[in-house]
């Protein structure tokens, strides 16, 4: 994300971590490193203070306090953070610094929430679905899987209930739940289960009366994690082991940052469909898919699921810095994605660096 907005804009990398700041300078061209705790709060204010826009991709466990004092500084954020708290929640402190932050700018969140705005202002929908997930090519026993992002927020994922909208009716389901074997051209059979990703869609779009959002794993993920999650690996409350105190969630998520870390060069590619049905303006029943697939780019040195999240994100950036939007409050994809000239933007913008939505009506 800094790399793609240096092309346009000044911008300034931070982070906890100098190694990945060293590895940013080697591979980027960006024009200043800060190294920063954001959990310093006097430390962040004074940090951000110069900047006209911060983009937020901290860990989903500090996003929301991280978010809270950009918005309470009256800045222009753009967040990707995956934080469990309702982002809504902060609208009217943003009115009042006059802050204007737009979240979840993400391939899911984010692209999912911004087609079906797109859409919603179209047609009268009823049913909208989205499945996505990201895979490395090489599928590793036993896992088969890697995450490019924070594994805490993985595993949150995993734990977190899954709330969904049926008949008009908000339900909840154990993540992991409803287990689905689905096929994929190109790449083949996936399984599909509940996660929590509509969040703030069912507060802002309640007049759809069936939702849900489930992620994809190779087949046989799920039955691994399940046993972690029912032996105990996941849980929070610290267990004593020879006088020492220890919540087995912290060591499970240092055991499986080895086991996921996906290397910098490692092929890996971002599979999304997202299912959209409802009457059109003829009063038709009629059917919106779009299907991605994208891999990591070997020229680039970028990963896929870098492409699809971050480019969202820096299609977002560039667009509130140049539409003149000057609202302010808490806006997630779908409370922008009904402007026109927003979503065009944001795809186009996507369509440039080769992140490309397939398109299918019947």
């Amino acid at each position: 994300m800094a790399a793609d907005l240096s092309a346009k804009h000044k911008v300034t990398l931070a982070d906890f971590d100098l190694s990945a700041l060293e590895r940013a300078k080697s591979k980027y061209k960006i024009e200043e490193l800060i190294q920063l705790n954001v959990t310093d709060v006097p430390l962040l204010k004074k940090t951000v203070e110069p900047f006209e826009l911060v983009v937020c991709a901290v860990p989903g466990f500090l996003g929301f306090g991280v978010l809270k004092t950009l918005i309470e500084m009256g800045k222009k954020v753009v967040d990707i953070s995956f934080f469990p708290e309702n982002s809504l929640e902060l609208k009217e402190i943003a009115i009042q610094n006059q802050s204007t932050a737009i979240v979840d700018c993400g391939v899911a969140p984010g692209m999912g929430n911004l087609i079906l705005a797109h859409h919603n202002s179209q047609m009268k929908i009823t049913d909208f679905e989205c499945l996505v997930g990201g895979l490395p090519k090489l599928r590793k026993w036993p896992f088969e899987y890697k995450a490019p992002f924070s594994p805490m927020d993985v595993i949150e994922e995993y734990t977190r209930p899954a709330r969904y909208v049926e008949n008009g009716n908000l339900l909840t389901k154990e993540a992991l739940s409803d287990c689905e074997l689905i096929e994929f051209e190109g790449v083949g059979t996936l399984e599909a289960f509940n996660t929590d990703g509509l969040r703030s869609l069912i507060f802002t779009l309640p007049h759809i009366p069936n939702m849900k959002e489930k992620t994809l794993r190779y087949p046989g993920h799920v039955d691994y994690i399940k046993a972690l999650k029912t032996v105990g690996f996941f849980d929070e409350t610290p267990v004593e082991i020879d006088g020492k105190s220890i919540r087995p969630l912290d060591f499970t998520s240092r055991m499986l940052f080895k086991e996921w870390k996906l290397a910098d060069d490692e092929a890996e590619f971002t599979v999304m469909r997202i299912g959209i049905k409802g009457k059109n303006d003829a009063g038709e029943i009629e059917t919106v898919v779009y299907d991605l697939y994208d891999e990591y780019d070997a020229v680039t040195g970028v990963s896929s699921m870098a492409r699809t999240t971050g480019y969202t994100a820096t299609a977002v950036v560039n667009w509130l810095l140049e539409s003149g939007f000057n609202e302010v409050g808490v806006f997630p994809p779908e409370l922008i994605g009904h402007k026109s000239a927003c979503f065009d933007f944001v795809m186009n913008y996507l369509n440039q660096r080769g992140v490309r939505y397939r398109i299918s009506r019947f």
